[in-house]
């Protein structure tokens, strides 16, 4: 088994965090899963690869190596639903967001092993940014964590027709200023993409925890419709279509970072 988060560490004060970009699962859970489930459905397809201009910004990069199925990062440790009301996945999922089983009849994991998960892979991937995130504020003065997401243009479970081509969450504003956030989003050709701000994704638990405006620790999340950057049904990586994405993400960091400072 590998580590269970890679970190690149920069010098600037952005870090990218990339959760659900990664794709092991342990052999003995796999062997438990359905068909449909060890296709990794529910991936953010390709994000380390888009963000991977982050890396000539001398940002910190932290990148998970396992699944979502083995554990959701984005979520509290505790279960605490981060939409009451609206359909969710769990910490450890077992279902897609197709709504199909992720484990056989009767595999699923129970109390116990969701809490040695927890331990294993979701406690790690946070102690490694917490110190980060301490280590650049500390540093830098300022951080701002930028949380890099995708997901599939329809998802019914979720919401109702075809998502906007870029979803920014600040948690209706409590985690970045709003006119930070305003002249992120004027960065992004309104030509070209659909802009969604605290919508349907306001910023999962990464962005809600780590943020604290009055120490100056900020966040956001950027959930990306896939087809914004890929083909959707083959599945493959659009070199044209991410190459213009990433340019105007790379544009919209530097400008939040030069308002914040």
């Amino acid at each position: 088994m590998t580590d269970v988060v890679d970190v690149r560490r920069g010098n600037s004060p952005l870090i990218v965090s990339i959760p659900h970009d990664g794709r092991q699962v342990p052999r003995a859970m796999i062997s438990r899963m359905t068909e449909a489930a060890r296709a990794l459905p529910d991936t953010d397809w390709h994000v380390g690869r888009l963000y991977r201009f982050a890396e000539s910004m001398d940002a910190t990069i932290l990148r998970a190596n396992f699944s979502r199925y083995v554990v959701d990062l984005n979520r509290s440790a505790d279960g605490q639903a981060l939409y009451p009301g609206q359909s969710e996945t769990t910490i450890c999922p077992v279902t897609t967001f197709s709504d199909e089983p992720v484990y056989m009849h009767g595999l699923a994991p129970g109390s116990a092993e969701t809490a040695e998960r927890i331990d294993q892979f979701w406690h790690p991937y946070h102690a490694a940014l917490t110190e980060q995130i301490d280590e650049i504020r500390r540093e830098q003065g300022f951080v701002l964590l930028w949380e890099a997401h995708s997901i599939a243009s329809s998802v019914p479970r979720f919401f109702t027709g075809t998502l906007p081509h870029l979803n920014f969450g600040t948690n209706d504003d409590s985690t970045l200023p709003a006119e930070v956030l305003q002249k992120i989003v004027a960065c992004f050709d309104a030509r070209a993409y659909d802009v969604a701000v605290n919508g349907r994704f306001k910023g999962g638990y990464t962005t809600r925890h780590y943020a604290d405006p009055s120490d100056r620790r900020y966040t956001l999340q950027l959930e990306i419709a896939q087809r914004t950057y890929m083909d959707e049904t083959t599945g493959k990586f659009n070199k044209s279509r991410a190459e213009n994405l990433a340019r105007q993400i790379e544009k919209a960091m530097q400008v939040a970072l030069t308002a914040l400072k």
